[in-house]
C-alpha cells in the first residue's frame, strides 16, 4: 500500500486561507492568491521499519522524495516558499494598484524563548513579502490592562490589518478576556470565540481559521491526499491545534477520532487511521508500530530534544497570508 510521511510540517496558507465570506472577486483592484496545481507524486511502499517522521526534506522540486525506499517525505519548506512567493507578488500588486500595504501587529508578553523565536520569525516573514510588522514586547509582570490597551490601539489603527497575541500568556492573565478583545475582523489567529464557533457549526464560515491546523489541511490539499471518507486521528485537543484540526477534518468529510491524555487505548485508535495529525507536547510519542501502512502523517508538535530543532515555516506563512486576506477583503 502507498505510504507517506510529512516532515517539517506545521502550517501553510495561501488563498485557501481566505475566509469564505471574502472569496468574491476583488473586481479590478486585486486578484485572489491562486494555488498551483496540486502535486500528485507517486507513492513508495512502506517497509516494516519505523516511519521516518520529520526526516530531512528535499531542497528542489518535486517536493516529495523516497527516503530509504520505505516512506515519502513531503517538503514543507518547499510549499512555504511557494506560498510566500505568491503572497509577495500579491502584496506588490496591492501596493501598486490601491496604495495599501498590509500590516501585522504582534503582542508578546514575557521572556519565553520559544515565543520570542516565533515572533522573530513572523517579523522576518513579513519583511520578506513586503508586509509591515508592528511588535509590542511587554515584561512578564505586566498587567492585563496593559495588553488590552495595546489591543485597543491596534483595533483602531487602520494601518494594522491583523493582530496576534502570542500564546501562552503569563498565568496571572485571563487569556480568554485578552483574545476576546481582538476585533473579529483582525483576528488572524482565528481564536476569537465567534470564529471558533462558526468553525464548529455546519453551514457557517469563520472569517479566519487557526493557522497551524489550516496548514495541515493545506498540505493535504496541495499533495492531492484525499480526505473525504477517510479515518482521521488527531492526537491532542488544544484550542490552538488539536480541536480546530479535528473540526477542519470533519468539514472535509473525514471520520474523526481525538486521542488525548485520558484516552485508554491510543495505539489501537491511531493504528486505524488513514490520516494522523500529531499535535502533542511530547517528543517521540507516536511510534512506528502505531501506524498502519499507507497512513499519512503530519507532525505539528515542536518539542525540545537533544538535537537542534527548527520551527516550521508554515506558521509564519499562515499569519502573513491571513493579514493579506484581511486587506483584500477590506478593499475589494
Amino acid at each position: 500500500m502507498p505510504s507517506m510521511v510529512f516532515g517539517e510540517c506545521s502550517t501553510s496558507t495561501a488563498s485557501r486561507l481566505f475566509p469564505m465570506s471574502l472569496r468574491k472577486d476583488a473586481a479590478i483592484l486585486v486578484r485572489r492568491l491562486s494555488l498551483p496545481r496540486r502535486s500528485r507524486a507517486s507513492m513508495v511502499p512502506l517497509s516494516s521499519k519505523t516511519l521516518a517522521v520529520g526526516a530531512a526534506a528535499p531542497t528542489s522540486p518535486p517536493p516529495s522524495v523516497a527516503i530509504e525506499a520505505c516512506a515519502k517525505v513531503i517538503d514543507g519548506k518547499y510549499i512555504a516558499k511557494q506560498i510566500r512567493d505568491e503572497i509577495s507578488a500579491e502584496v506588490s500588486r496591492m501596493k501598486e494598484v490601491i496604495g495599501v500595504v498590509p500590516g501585522l501587529a504582534v503582542i508578546l508578553v514575557g521572556d519565553r524563548k520559544d515565543s520570542a523565536t516565533y515572533v522573530r520569525n513572523k517579523k522576518k516573514a513579513c519583511e520578506s513579502v513586503g508586509i509591515n510588522s508592528f511588535e509590542v514586547h511587554l515584561p512578564t509582570d505586566s498587567k492585563e490592562e496593559d495588553v488590552l490597551k495595546f489591543i485597543s490601539g491596534f483595533n483602531d489603527d487602520p494601518s494594522v490589518h491583523g493582530i496576534l497575541v502570542q500564546l501562552p500568556l503569563p498565568s496571572h492573565m485571563n487569556e480568554q478576556s485578552i483574545l476576546n478583545a481582538v476585533t473579529i475582523e483582525k483576528d488572524v489567529d482565528g481564536f476569537h470565540p465567534l470564529n471558533i464557533g462558526r468553525l464548529a457549526m455546519r453551514g457557517r464560515e469563520p472569517l479566519f481559521v487557526p493557522c497551524t491546523p489550516k496548514g495541515c489541511i493545506e498540505l493535504l490539499h496541495r499533495y492531492g491526499v484525499g480526505i473525504k471518507g477517510k479515518r482521521a486521528v488527531v492526537i491532542g485537543r488544544s484550542n490552538i491545534v488539536g480541536m480546530p484540526a479535528a473540526l477542519l477534518l470533519q468539514r472535509e468529510d473525514a471520520t474523526i477520532s481525538i486521542v488525548h491524555s485520558r484516552t485508554q487505548n491510543p495505539e489501537e485508535i491511531t493504528r486505524e487511521a488513514d490520516i494522523i495529525i500529531a499535535a502533542v507536547g511530547q517528543a517521540n510519542m507516536v511510534r512506528g508500530t502505531w501506524i498502519k501502512p499507507g497512513a499519512v502523517i503530519i507532525d505539528v508538535g515542536i518539542n525540545p530534544v537533544e538535537v537542534t530543532c527548527k520551527l516550521s515555516h508554515f506558521t509564519i506563512t499562515s499569519c502573513v497570508a491571513h493579514v493579506l486576506s484581511i486587506v483584500q477583503g477590506q478593499f475589494a
